[in-house]
Formats: structure tokens, C-alpha cells, sequence
């Protein structure tokens, strides 16, 4: 298997974007995924930062690829699409069907991200007669629902795993972080900035429950397959893509990337999350369960 690099989910400065690629240059990684996917006012990195950072990581021996955002709700979002789409240099990890089609209609092989919403073969076949080459499956989907939808699904068509991060869930229209500030979603005046990692929403008895992330809703706790790394590879499953965080990545890049080739103990990564982990989905269970440590 190989291992992948999802796009940042988080509104993180211009400057931690540099550092942090930077570091992901040097990373046991095969493929990375760039680009903004969840606000469109999230713009201190624009179109030609993201294409110079690919270059620079295309360099440094990565496979890249431009990632689209997974809601779009004006015009300036699809020219934004359309020039993503277009870029000519690199492919594109679509994420909503407005992608897809811009992209099948142009020729051109893509990446279908977790929020394609795709959950049997037959839905794996149309798309990969519009260019489909790899799909990361939506996070919920378990080991024995994936395993039947692997064994049917078309040739050539990859398979990449959601295995590591807080899960993406849920995207709306409203600013969830700007009403956490009693904000207007129109002058939010960008707190997602003060949140590297999402805003942690408990319940009521304080146990973490959700994280909000603009209008995206993520799940509070770290999705984290390490443990169960060996039985992935029996499922057909062909990448892993681990979900940036503002710390610590480079060691839990190393630690998949070690586990892929056959390491020794799996080690607790728990410390490593921003406020623990879970595996439910994995197992068929409830999210927010967690067998594996």
C-alpha cells in the first residue's frame, strides 16, 4: 500500500502552510493532496501557492494533486473550480460532482474524495467511465461494507482509505464557528485562525462530541486505523491517507509508514491527538467507538 497526505481541512496562516510542506517534503509520503475544501473565504493561500507548493513537492517526489472544495454555493467558487480543473499540470482530487463533471467533460483522470458520497460498486463503474482512477470511501463506511464494494469494483480503479485525522462529516452552508462567536457568516472575521485543529464541541457530561470547522462539521475524536494497518492490506485497500493536524505529522506519517513496511509494535498514538481516538466505523460500530489501541 501507499501511503497518502490529505488536504489541510483547517484554515491555517500563510506562513504554517509554507513551513508545514516544507516538512511534508521530507516525509515518507507517495502521493499529497493540496488545496482548500471546505471555505472559500479561506484565501491567504491562493491558486499560485498551491501550484508552486506542488511543484516543489512534485520535485521532492510525490505524486500530487489539486484537491476541490466539497460545497459550492456562488459563482466565484466554480471559476475557482474551473481554473482547478484546468491547471494543466497536475490531476485533481474531485469532491463534488460539479468536479466530476468538469473533468470527465475535459477527458481528464480523477481523484473522487470522501464527500462523492460513494457506497456500492455500480456507482464506482459510471464514474469510472468518466475518468475515475482512485475513491476514498466516505468515513463511515466499515471494514465489511468496503471489502464488498472493493471485490466488485472496476479495473484499474484504486482504492484509498481514510486512516488517520478527525473525520469529516458534514458540510452547511451556515458559519458554525462564526456563530460560535456570535457572528454573521458574512463577517466571521476569520476565527477559524484561531482554531488549527477545528473547535472541540463537548456534551453536556464533557465528553467530546464533535469539532466544528467553519461550515464543516468534523468528529471530535482521531479516526486512527494504525492498529489494524495489516488487515487493511487484505481488503484490497491500495493508499491510506492521513488527515494533517498542526502537530505532530511528521510522527504519525513515520509510524504508518513503518507499519506499512512491516514494523514492529504498533506504537500509541493517542498523545498525538488532539483529544483521543476512535475506530467504531472501522468495525461496523458506533463512530465514536474505540476497539484498537
Amino acid at each position: 500500500m501507499k501511503l497518502s497526505l490529505g488536504p489541510v481541512q483547517y484554515y491555517w496562516s500563510r506562513e504554517d502552510l509554507q513551513d508545514f510542506y516544507r516538512q511534508v517534503a521530507d516525509m515518507p509520503l507517495d502521493i499529497v493532496y493540496l488545496g482548500e475544501t471546505v471555505c472559500s473565504k479561506r484565501r491567504l493561500f491562493r491558486f499560485d501557492d498551491w501550484m508552486h507548493t506542488a511543484r516543489l513537492l512534485q520535485d521532492a517526489g510525490k505524486e500530487v494533486l489539486l484537491s476541490t472544495m466539497a460545497l459550492l454555493e456562488a459563482e466565484s467558487e466554480l471559476k475557482t473550480l474551473r481554473r482547478i480543473c484546468a491547471n494543466g499540470e497536475f490531476e485533481v482530487e474531485a469532491n463534488d460532482m460539479a468536479a466530476v463533471q468538469l473533468l470527465s467533460a475535459a477527458g481528464l483522470p480523477f481523484v473522487a474524495g470522501p464527500t462523492v458520497n460513494i457506497y456500492n460498486a455500480e456507482t464506482l463503474q459510471v464514474l469510472a467511465n468518466a475518468g475515475l482512477k482512485r475513491w476514498v470511501p466516505a468515513v463511515e463506511l466499515g471494514r465489511e461494507s468496503l471489502e464488498a464494494i472493493v471485490q466488485d469494483a472496476p479495473e484499474p480503479v484504486e482504492t484509498e482509505l481514510f486512516a488517520w485525522g478527525r473525520m469529516p462529516l458534514a458540510m452547511s452552508a451556515r458559519c458554525y464557528t462564526a456563530r460560535a462567536y456570535d457572528l454573521p457568516k458574512d463577517d466571521c472575521q476569520y476565527r477559524c485562525l484561531d482554531h488549527a485543529d477545528g473547535l472541540t464541541l463537548r456534551t453536556r457530561e464533557g465528553e467530546p462530541f464533535l469539532a466544528i470547522n467553519g461550515i464543516q462539521t468534523q468528529s471530535a475524536l482521531t479516526c486512527n486505523l494504525l492498529p489494524e494497518v495489516g488487515e487493511i492490506g487484505r481488503t484490497g485497500v491500495d493508499v491510506l491517507r492521513i488527515s494533517p493536524q498542526s502537530n505532530h505529522i511528521g510522527r504519525v506519517v513515520q509510524a504508518f509508514a513503518e507499519a506499512l513496511q512491516g514494523g514492529g509494535d504498533t506504537p500509541d498514538l493517542q498523545r498525538l491527538m488532539p483529544v483521543g481516538g476512535c475506530d467504531g466505523y472501522w468495525y461496523g460500530e458506533a463512530g465514536m467507538r474505540q476497539r484498537s489501541i
